[in-house]
């Protein structure tokens, strides 16, 4: 990563290399927020008995 110090004396190539790999980060973490979210939104619903999900001692990963 670029220090602020650095950005007036590195070349447009180099900052846009920089900004396009934190564009693509930031995606990538947006998308595992999501996933996580619906985990937790998944969880946290009631079981139905024999439907997914059911069991009474959960899933162990």
């Amino acid at each position: 990563m670029v220090d602020m110090s650095d950005l007036g004396v590195i070349g447009d190539t180099e900052l846009v290399e920089e900004l396009s790999m934190l564009t693509t980060q930031t995606a990538r973490m947006r998308a595992r927020m999501v996933d996580i979210m619906t985990e937790l939104e998944r969880r946290r619903r009631p079981a139905r008995p024999g439907g997914p999900g059911g069991s009474a001692h959960g899933t162990c990963r």
